[in-house]
C-alpha cells in the first residue's frame, strides 16, 4: 500500500489549509484512514482519524477547527484546516490502518508534508 500526500504548506494565523492522501495498491482494504502530527521535539500524535464505516475522532487540541473527510471511491482523505495557529505547526503525516489478509492489519505511512502556521 502506497500513501500519496498533498497540500500544507506556509499560512498566516488564522487561515486555512487542506491536506488530502490517497492510497494506491493491490488486495487490500481501509479500515481506517487518519492525519498525524510531529512537532520539533515533541512525539507524534493523531491529529484526526475516519473508519470507513465513517465514524471520526479527532484531538482535543483541533475540534471545531479541522474536518477529515473520506472518498471511499478514490480510497482517499482529506483534512481541512481552518483557524490554524502556530501551535499547529508540524511535519503532518498520512496513515491508513489495512486489512491485507484474512485477521491481518498493518498500518501504513505516507510521506511527511510540512505545515507552518506563522504569527
Amino acid at each position: 500500500v502506497q500513501l500519496q500526500a498533498s497540500g500544507g504548506g506556509l499560512v498566516q494565523a488564522g487561515g486555512s489549509l487542506r491536506l488530502s492522501c490517497a492510497a494506491s495498491g493491490s488486495r487490500f482494504r481501509i479500515n481506517a484512514m487518519g492525519w498525524y502530527r510531529q512537532a520539533p521535539g515533541k512525539q507524534r500524535e493523531l491529529v484526526a482519524v475516519i473508519t470507513s464505516a465513517g465514524s471520526t475522532n479527532y484531538a482535543d487540541s483541533v475540534k471545531g477547527r479541522f474536518t477529515i473527510s473520506r472518498d471511499n471511491a478514490k480510497i482517499a482523505v482529506s483534512l481541512q484546516m481552518n483557524s490554524l495557529k502556530p501551535e499547529d505547526t508540524a511535519v503532518y503525516y498520512c496513515n491508513a490502518d489495512c486489512r491485507t489478509a484474512p485477521l491481518v492489519d498493518r498500518s501504513y505511512w505516507g510521506p511527511g508534508t510540512q505545515v507552518t502556521v506563522s504569527s
